[in-house]
């Protein structure tokens, strides 16, 4: 996934190192399990084995079933501004290289394809391509993978699940508060601009400082798939909810909806977030 992964546990006067020990390596294993599910950057992943099987009903595996049903819910939620069929496009603007092997991908895809053309069967747990096109789950795997990491480690008494900035903090710290969580500052990676606290909860943030295109000036990783462009309203986006999934790609579509149609969703859902726009103004929804 292209990311450091941590994990903070706090442990009662009883837990034995034994137990923390499996939990973790379980909770590790998490993340193992659904990169080799939903990689876009590995030809031999379950996701590009089955973009490569265009018309046919190819059955997949919850790694890879659960968090594309999600992101198929949040095109639909969002009009298509948030598209899962968007993998051919980010190849294109450069977003195509394994971080480890440095291996390009380079894939067919029709000239014109959206979430439309993406069809599950739930009932038989499948996929089926209707054109030739890359799906891209860059906006809920990581999220996916640390929900499923946060239920190994729900026993304690507190853990952080901690992938690149996103996380689940569950319970309380090590002096049996809420934890207190720093969002890192748009403009100096080193920096904190604010903090809040959780327990509970998800927090992840999508921002346009993270990844740039190699190939297209002024380019970020979060495109929306209609003008081809990166949207510029906001530099930050981190949105609070109860499950990383859920934080993940709705602080994607909120980056890529706008000012007034990002806020709107959140609003709409229940939840927190602090935006930031490109002069570092704070928008703070729900309450956070």
């Amino acid at each position: 996934m292209d990311t450091a992964v941590s994990i903070q546990i706090v442990t009662g006067k009883f837990t034995s190192e034994e137990a923390v020990t499996q939990k973790m390596n379980q909770a590790f294993e998490a993340f193992q399990k659904v990169e080799l599910a939903c990689s876009r950057f590995s030809p031999d992943s379950e996701l590009m084995s089955a973009c490569q099987q265009v018309g046919v009903p190819v059955t997949v595996s919850p790694f890879l079933f659960e968090p594309l049903k999600f992101a198929l819910e949040m095109a639909e939620c969002t009009e298509g501004i948030f598209d899962p069929a968007i993998g051919k496009k980010m190849e294109d603007y450069g977003f195509n290289r394994h971080y480890l092997t440095g291996q390009s991908m380079k894939s067919p895809s029709a000239a014109s394809v959206t979430y439309h053309d993406i069809v599950l069967d739930e009932q038989e747990r499948t996929l089926c391509l209707l054109k030739p096109l890359v799906i891209d789950l860059g906006a809920v795997a990581k999220g996916f993978a640390i929900d499923l990491a946060a239920h190994e480690l729900a026993e304690f008494e507190g853990f952080v699940v901690n992938a690149g900035g996103d996380l689940f903090a569950g319970g309380v710290n090590g002096i049996g508060e809420p934890w207190e969580i720093g969002i890192q500052h748009p403009e100096r990676k080193e920096e904190v601009i604010s903090t809040i606290l959780l327990s509970d909860e998800a927090i992840c943030t999508s921002g346009g400082y993270e990844r740039k295109s190699t190939t297209t000036a002024d380019i970020h990783h979060l495109i929306d798939p209609e003008t081809g462009r990166s949207p510029k309203d906001w530099v930050s986006s981190s949105v609070i909810a109860p499950f990383a999934m859920m934080a993940d790609a709705f602080s994607t579509a909120s980056f890529l909806l706008g000012a007034a149609k990002g806020r709107e969703l959140v609003e709409q859902a229940s939840l927190q977030a602090l935006l930031i726009s490109s002069n570092l103004q704070f928008v703070r929804v729900g309450g956070i």
